[in-house]
């Protein structure tokens, strides 16, 4: 089956019947997420699966990325009262699925996030967290239970609805010492059946193989969800930005084809895809110009039915109330629309970006680099179409000011990539393995050719 006919068959099959409110207007979701939280909550599109009783929102948020506030001793805590109010208006317009972990936000994104959503009824929303029992220290029998009973009382419950083997796939050995050596998956799956866990199931980074081999492992465990990086881009490209990832279309088939629902991590990869280059920003307005360039990713990822929610790290209540007049309504995309984007996408690949999807895994990095900080400015100047014109053009002198200037605001000149010894410690984390001192390397003799030609 080709895409087209994929698309047709599945996509389309799915307008009128699984989306709610699909055929309103952009412009009548958009006044209602500003007038009427009550019939956004009522408009919020959802999924059904026979394998789920819950009726989860097909917008669900992403609790890595909360708003953070300076805590007086120099280090950095989630500003509670934003987290408050956003979550709050999510609950209010139908949002009802948040999703953490206990290392997101330095360890206090299930902390930040219970405290907000407690001030609810326990019956109002669903709670996701992971079993994130990375390295030697946390993957023994006794630390991974102390991750696991540790979850319980950050998020101020008795029971968890989805419950994640965090960030399988890369390796095996790693599956079989973080869950299978010490026993922890075999003590989740009696979690879930007593019930503390009400769904169990695995976020997925790596190859086709591992993948493989984890869907062989169904029969045996029943999956009931599995959360997967999926995005225009990474549908059909995954696999050039990192030779051990997956094409999301694969994941994406294998599980639909399974009858497995879908989450959906990164569906901007990082915020990469409300970032796109100048020239495709202006492809996507005169397609559509009601549309913010984040709605075309949300809505790819939302208009196949496999899906169960898509997960949005919104940190600030602009993102909420655009995701939310995307989704509050939802208006699926049309086999052109897809096919539209895909055209984007393999464009997209043209440019020499990092594929950095700012998720902070690589810190802190032991010698202070804020490598998400360096990667995030060049990958603006990459798309604002200012890295390494000719020399020779008008421009070249702006953009070389723009870039160094930039630099400097954005990332401390101690943090700043010609700090790196090269140690690779965050290779290691890095979930898009990406060979982060090289990159940091090539950014570095680049902003310092820069310097040269600007006498610095």
């Amino acid at each position: 089956m080709d895409r087209r006919e994929f698309i047709e068959k599945g996509v389309l099959a799915a307008v009128g019947t699984t989306l709610l409110g699909a055929c309103a207007s952009d412009r009548q979701a958009k006044s209602n997420t500003q007038t009427d939280p009550a019939k956004m909550k009522q408009d919020m599109a959802s999924h059904s699966f026979d394998s789920l009783e819950e009726k989860v929102s097909l917008l669900g948020y992403g609790c890595m990325r909360w708003p953070m506030i300076d805590d007086g001793k120099g280090g950095q805590i989630p500003d509670q009262e934003a987290v408050n109010d956003l979550i709050d208006k999510a609950l209010v317009c139908g949002i009802n699925l948040f999703d953490t972990s206990p290392m997101y936000n330095g360890g206090l994104s299930e902390k930040a996030t219970a405290a907000a959503l407690s001030r609810h009824p326990r019956s109002s929303y669903y709670l996701s967290t992971k079993l994130s029992n990375f390295g030697p220290e946390n993957a023994s029998r006794e630390a991974s239970m102390r991750m696991y009973e540790n979850s319980f009382r950050q998020l101020q419950t008795d029971y968890i609805d989805f419950y994640f083997l965090h960030s399988i796939g890369s390796r095996i050995e790693d599956f079989q010492t973080r869950y299978i050596d010490n026993g922890m998956l075999d003590f989740l799956v009696e979690q879930r059946r007593i019930g503390k866990i009400r769904h169990l199931g695995f976020s997925f980074h790596g190859n086709k193989k591992n993948f493989d081999y984890f869907m062989s492992l169904h029969e045996k465990y029943h999956w009931d969800m599995v959360l997967i990086q999926m995005n225009y881009v990474d549908w059909k490209y995954a696999t050039l930005n990192n030779k051990n990832a997956t094409n999301a279309e694969y994941l994406y088939g294998t599980l639909s084809s399974m009858g497995i629902p879908v989450l959906i991590m990164e569906p901007l990869l990082g915020g990469r895809l409300a970032k796109i280059p100048e020239p495709l920003v202006h492809k996507l307005q005169e397609r559509d110009p009601r549309r913010s360039v984040a709605s075309w990713a949300f809505r790819f990822c939302a208009s196949h039915p496999g899906v169960l929610s898509v997960l949005s790290g919104m940190t600030y209540m602009e993102h909420l109330e655009d995701n939310l007049s995307n989704f509050a309504p939802l208006e699926p995309l049309t086999v052109e629309d897809v096919d539209f984007l895909q055209d984007i996408a393999k464009i997209m690949m043209e440019y020499p970006v990092v594929p950095c999807n700012d998720c902070k895994y690589c810190i802190p990095c032991p010698y202070g680099i804020d490598i998400p900080g360096i990667f995030n400015h060049y990958n603006k100047c990459v798309n604002e179409g200012s890295i390494e014109p000719d020399s020779q053009d008008p421009a070249y002198r702006k953009a070389r000011r723009r870039f160094l200037s930039g630099y400097d605001a954005s990332v401390d000149p101690l943090r700043q990539a010609d700090k790196c010894i090269h140690c690779g410690q965050c290779i290691e984390k890095c979930p898009q393995e990406i060979d982060i001192p090289h990159e940091l390397s090539r950014i570095d003799h680049y902003a310092e050719t820069l310097r040269r030609e600007s006498g610095l």
